[in-house]
Parts: structure tokens; sequence; C-alpha cells
């Protein structure tokens, strides 16, 4: 098939992206001619076709709409046999919600926002129609397409759950071998110190504060914590330095070599407020970190017995008492229930999952005209 995925750029130092680029290339691994969309910025991704996007200079509120209109043009000829959108645009066969319900994530900070008011009231009419108008919707996680189901009143026959897959080798209980030593020892961390790792860029949603809260209860005051992503830091630091926890933190901003940080730590915690899914969970999986999240991600569909644990957003005990269980479990059982734990979720399989979805579109796309007259 002849596929046009339309994407923001992106790089490959986070989660989401890396996790773009592996669905490419496996979509290319598997025969398929695969176009790639994107405004200017985009690093080459091997075997994709890529296609620059051109948008005028304007920003915020003025981007979110000027980007639909771009893809209507892009696309207009129907030189494609899919056009698959991982950005809220109103002209593609498949809509990819990796970021969820922007009305859920607004409905988890328990309260409306009072900046920005204009750009979230823009993003929720444009996901409106997103929701109505597109013929397949693809869900990360059973999570979100619950949240669409009942937010968007989307049938489940056009609604489908696709995960994430993850790079099986990159990310390996081997890589402690080679970088659990060197990765402490660059970190100033003692080498028999038990060491938590938070990774996530937007520290606010992804529950930083419940994190440092976490590490200031738990009953080893030599365990540590590693923080890992990109966004401001300041006030966390002075929270901790008020809190007696600042020599007992590292920060380590954004970073590309993630995998040794895995190998560094002994246990992921992410108390996310928020997450459509988040393949911090299957990396860390798959290089044999237990995980403790909250039922507010997507990825803790991935963390099952006996290799993490989910709590409820924002509850401090309860995460402490998940990290103080994995702290008394034997760390080799562990690794082996993580690493089977994220062996299901390859690219592999999530391209035959895209694939079912593209062999049903021309009655989907029959259906969607009818709805939409």
């Amino acid at each position: 098939m002849r596929i046009l995925i339309v994407s923001r750029p992106f790089a490959f130092h986070g989660g989401v992206e890396r996790a773009t680029a592996g669905l490419l290339e496996a979509l290319v691994a598997h025969g398929h001619d695969v176009h790639l969309l994107s405004p200017p910025g985009q690093a080459p991704v091997p075997g994709v076709a890529g296609r620059t996007l051109r948008l005028p200079p304007v920003s915020g509120a003025g981007r979110l709409l000027a980007l639909p209109l771009a893809v209507r043009l892009a696309v207009r000829r129907r030189a494609w046999d899919v056009v698959q959108s991982h950005e809220r645009t109103l002209d593609q066969d498949v809509y990819r919600a990796g970021e969820g319900c922007h009305r859920a994530y607004l409905d988890s900070l328990g309260e409306r926002p009072r900046r920005r008011r204009l750009y979230h009231r823009l993003v929720l009419a444009l996901e409106r129609r997103v929701f109505a108008r597109t013929p397949e919707i693809v869900a990360i996680a059973e999570r979100g397409a619950e949240e669409i189901e009942a937010l968007y009143a989307v049938s489940r026959a056009r609604l489908s759950v696709v995960y994430n897959g993850v790079d099986l080798a990159r990310f390996h209980p081997d890589q402690r071998g080679r970088h659990r030593m060197a990765a402490r020892a660059e970190a100033g961390l003692p080498s028999d110190a038990w060491v938590m790792l938070f990774a996530g860029s937007g520290f606010e949603r992804k529950g930083l504060i419940t994190a440092l809260g976490a590490l200031g209860k738990v009953a080893d005051p030599s365990s540590r914590l590693l923080v890992v992503g990109k966004g401001d830091s300041r006030e966390y630091q002075r929270l901790a330095t008020r809190s007696g926890l600042g020599e007992r933190i590292v920060w380590l901003g954004a970073r590309e070599d993630i995998e040794r940080w895995y190998a560094a730590a002994d246990v992921l915690v992410l108390p996310t407020r928020y997450e459509p899914f988040g393949n911090v969970h299957l990396e860390a999986l798959a290089s044999g970190l237990p995980v403790v999240t909250t039922s507010a991600a997507g990825g803790a569909e991935a963390v099952g017995p006996g290799c993490g644990a989910v709590v409820a957003p924002g509850d401090e005990l309860a995460m402490v008492a998940a990290l103080e269980t994995l702290r008394a479990g034997d760390a080799s059982t562990l690794a082996a229930a993580a690493r089977a734990a994220a062996e299901p979720f390859t690219y592999a399989r999530q391209v035959a999952g895209f694939e079912r979805i593209y062999r049903r579109l021309p009655a989907a796309r029959i259906d969607s005209a009818s709805i939409n007259r």
C-alpha cells in the first residue's frame, strides 16, 4: 500500500518519537510505500519518503487552524491508498489518537485552565470534528478507547486499539551489565544504592511532585531518584531542597541515551495524572525494570502482576507501599517478569493491527461519507 503519514516533526530522544519512528520503519519493512508529511525540521527516516508541509508563520491558535488547512491541500489529489494522521487534522482515513483526548486531559487537571482559554476551546472544537468525521479512529490503549467512546460517542465499529511497539533489542536486560556501573558513576550514585527513575517530559502532568513525595517517605534514606526529561525543574528542585531531599536527587535533563538510565535504576516511577500510553512503560519493562505507575496511564495496561504496580494518581502512600514491596522482592525474578510483559509489544504486531484497519477502509469511507452528508 502507498501510505501517507501526517505527523509533526519528531526527534529520536523521546518515547513518543521513538515509537513513531519504529512504526514507520516497520511499515517499510512489511513492504509498504510510506511517505511522511511533516512541517519543516523533520529528520530523515530510513526507507520513508519525506514530504514537507508548508505552514504560514503563525503559532498557538493560528497554527491549530493552519495545520488542517495545509493538510487538506496536500492530500486533495488522493495519491495514496491510506492517509493516516497523528495530528488533529480533518482529511485523513485513519486518525491515531496518540495524544488521547484533550477533553479528558483537561478533566484530569480538576478544573478548566484559566490560561490559554482560546487555545483550549479551539482544540476541543477541532477534536470534536476529528472524531466525528474520520472513518477510522485508533486509540493506543483500551483506556483511551473508552474515553473516546464515552466523551465523543464514537462507536466501536470504527474505533480500534493498536498498542505501540518497542525496540526489544535496544531496550534489553543485557544493558544492565554494559551500562549500570558507568551510568551510576556518571550520576554520582553509590554503586549499592536503590535507585528510582522518573523519565518523562512535562513534569506537572507526569506527576513528578508525587515522585518526590514518595522518595521522602520510603524507608531507606540512602535511596536515590534520577529525573530524566525536558522541562523547567527549578520549582521542583526548590521543593526538594526544602524537603531535605536535594542530595538524593540527580537531575539529568533530556537524554538520548535513555537505555543507560534504565540500566542504572532499580524501578521506574511514573505517577502520571494523564498519559494516553507512555512508551517509557514498555521501554522500562523491556529493559527488565519493574514499573510503578498510575491508573491514568494507558501504559499501565502492560504492567502485570510480578513486574510492578498500578496505583491511583496522586496517592503517595500507595506508591510508597508498592515501591517497598518491589524493593523487598528478588531483583532477577522482577527483571524476568518485566521483560516477559514487554515482549508481546512488537512493531510487527502494531503493523498487523493497522493493516487490519487499512483493509476495511473502502467500506469505512463510504459509511463516513454518508454520516457527513
